[in-house]
């Protein structure tokens, strides 16, 4: 499986983007999918998780009600909309694929990695 990541920018604080990550292979709907990022100097954290189907989203706290983790299985596409950013919010954002439909905040979980796409909230 390969997952392209895009839609990082520079916005400011306040502002929206939506990231998008595109998975090769036939089976998508197979893989729980997860969103990570990775600030400076910094280790790399969970933001968003959903299921193979979609019916079950997790959220870390620090960005629960500012984000929102979809899917849309008939594209092979994850996506990460991001509403009311913050500074704090600045990283390179990974998408993650796990061979199992589950949900999981752990990064060992995940299988698949693509690239990152780097996001940039100024204030």
């Amino acid at each position: 499986v390969q997952l392209q990541a895009s839609g990082g920018g520079l916005v400011q604080a306040g502002g929206t983007l939506r990231l998008s990550c595109v998975a090769s292979g036939r089976t998508f709907s197979t893989y729980g999918m997860g969103w990570f990022r990775q600030a400076p100097g910094k280790e790399r954290e969970f933001v968003a998780t959903i299921s193979g189907r979609g019916g079950v989203t997790e959220y870390a706290d620090s960005v629960k009600g500012r984000f929102t983790v979809s899917r849309d299985n008939a594209k092979n596409t994850v996506y990460l909309q991001m509403n009311n950013l913050k500074p704090e919010d600045t990283a390179v954002y990974y998408c993650a694929a796990d061979k199992s439909p589950l949900m999981s905040t752990r990064p060992l979980t995940y299988d698949y990695w693509g690239q990152g796409t780097l996001v940039t909230v100024s204030s």
